[in-house]
């Protein structure tokens, strides 16, 4: 028979118990915070002082408009209805027209123009599909016995040689939105048959949420098939 658990070893247990089944809601609360504050506080400066406006000319009635979070709350309601109408637009030739003139407005600003270009090329690559190579792949890192999931964004040839290159962002975690650039040689690619939306769960959840089974050489680099040999 074991020994019985001491106090401590008790504690201890229900601590970590306890800890694993917070992680994922905590987790998820920053990331949704996150976003809902970010989102808010684009409209606070035209919410804040209509809002203030309102209160004081009616206190009585209206003097709870100046609450922290009532003003909070309509800045997020009022950034969201900005962005569904955007989308609408977008959809309408009026909302093309204007996008396109927001584009060549922002082309003519050196640093805006780099950074709005560069941003959009990435969500056009990552929301298309890709043309002679799997977007989603894996790459050595930090050696080659160890894989990291990256986005193929181009193929490029190295110069002189006329090697395959491709360019992978690589998305940390569990914050995709930050990440680094590497150069990698196309033999030295492991393609999946992910999409995006696969790898950005298996991101943002630190591998959790991942199939049973995922290639890990690159192709060159496999062995015969098994099925060919006996």
């Amino acid at each position: 028979m074991s020994a019985p658990l001491t106090l401590g070893h008790r504690l201890q247990r229900l601590f970590l118990t306890g800890l694993l089944t917070l992680l994922p809601l905590w987790l998820t609360w920053v990331v949704v915070k996150f976003v809902f504050v970010l989102l808010g506080d684009l409209s606070k400066p035209m919410v804040e002082p209509t809002l203030r406006g309102i209160a004081e000319g009616n206190p009585m009635t209206f003097g709870w408009l100046v609450e922290p979070w009532v003003q909070n709350a309509l800045a997020l309601v009022a950034t969201v209805l900005v962005i569904l109408l955007v989308g609408w637009l977008t959809r309408r030739v009026i909302g093309q027209r204007l996008l396109g003139w927001f584009e060549a407005l922002v082309a003519r600003i050196p640093l805006a123009s780099t950074i709005y270009g560069s941003a959009r090329k990435l969500l056009d690559i990552l929301q298309t599909k890709p043309d002679g190579t799997q977007r989603v792949v894996l790459i050595d890192f930090p050696h080659n016995e160890m894989k990291t999931l990256g986005f193929v964004t181009r193929v490029m040839r190295e110069q002189g040689t006329g090697r395959e290159l491709a360019a992978v962002y690589v998305p940390t975690t569990p914050n995709p939105t930050s990440g680094y650039l590497e150069i990698v040689p196309m033999e030295k690619i492991t393609p999946t048959d992910w999409n995006v939306d696969q790898a950005m769960s298996f991101i943002i959840s630190g591998g959790a949420v991942a199939p049973d089974t995922i290639p890990f050489s690159p192709p060159a680099a496999r062995p015969a098939d098994a099925a060919g040999t006996t």
